[in-house]
């Protein structure tokens, strides 16, 4: 019944209509030059973010290396410092 009701309110006011046709394209094409604005930025945020993980992951492999090489560990992690560690593992992608 809606459906049918709407169908006659449009076909009886085809000014109402046309504006709201109107609202809806000015907003379609705000919506398209906001995404044209920061798609730039999207890109390049997930490249500095796979480059910092790409960093992370060299730097931890070298540190695992250098004490395997050494015979030497790093002192015990504090539990904060565990939580991090694990936090960022969880973000990085495997390699």
């Amino acid at each position: 019944m809606e459906a049918e009701v709407n169908k006659l309110t449009l076909m009886k006011n085809p000014v109402t209509v046309l504006k709201e046709l109107s609202v809806i394209k000015s907003l379609y094409a705000l919506f398209f030059t906001l995404y044209a604005c920061f798609k730039p930025d999207v890109v390049e945020q997930k490249e500095t973010k796979s480059h910092t993980y790409a960093t992370l992951n060299k730097t931890m492999t070298m540190i695992q290396e250098l004490q395997k090489q050494t015979g030497l560990e790093l002192s015990t992690l504090t539990q904060e410092e565990k939580t991090v560690t694990q936090q960022l593992k969880s973000h990085m992608p495997d390699s």
